[in-house]
């Protein structure tokens, strides 16, 4: 009785695929449908393509904006760390600090403040300024901690000031390899060029 019933309902399935009535409504259905999905995807494609362009529009406008804003930032934060190592390195440091009467542990206490205090004032500009040049200011303060501890070390605390000031001098004078400073000043005068040159992305 099943094979009866699935016999019957295909004779009758087909009997309505070779329908010619079936064929000319499929033919008048499919010559409205196939203009209409091209239309449709060719419009698709079109806005697509007009949305594509208006976003990367959009998103070059929003980068000239943001570098007119951000390249005056990191020039400036540039300048400032310049200024700072400028203000740590001996020569500069040395003759702001020390006043009459000091002794050894005097000047030291009071160019270790100075360089500290100096540093911590300039902590912000790290924001704006890449890792390498951030870690060599970094590294140039702990290199001048160390060498007006070292030197001072090697002098009775209670000694007149002017015999650190002088060792501090001889020091900077002798030394064969280039002082911290002025490697420093170097990195953040080449950073500051390659913004100027290329911009944000730099």
């Amino acid at each position: 009785m099943l094979w009866r019933f699935v016999r019957r309902l295909l004779g009758e399935i087909l009997y309505f695929v070779f329908d010619m009535n079936f064929t000319q409504t499929l033919l008048e259905i499919l010559k409205y449908t196939i203009p209409a999905l091209v239309v449709l995807l060719s419009s698709y494609l079109i806005v697509k393509r007009f949305l594509v362009s208006e976003l990367k529009r959009k998103q070059i406008a929003l980068l000239r904006d943001t570098q007119n804003v951000t390249i005056p930032l990191r020039l400036q934060a540039y300048e400032r760390l310049a200024m700072l190592v400028e203000r740590m390195h001996p020569r500069q440091l040395v003759p702001r600090v020390v006043e009459a009467g000091m002794t050894v542990n005097d000047l030291q206490q009071a160019l270790l403040f100075n360089i500290k205090t100096e540093f911590e004032h300039n902590l912000s500009q790290q924001i704006y300024v890449s890792k390498e040049v951030w870690s060599t200011v970094k590294t140039v303060k702990e290199q001048e901690l160390n060498m007006i501890g070292h030197i001072a070390r090697q002098l009775q605390p209670d000694a007149p000031a002017k015999e650190l000031h002088m060792r501090i001098v001889d020091y900077v004078l002798t030394t064969e390899s280039a002082l911290p400073t002025d490697i420093a000043l170097q990195v953040i005068n080449d950073e500051a060029k390659r913004v100027l040159s290329y911009g944000a992305q730099a």
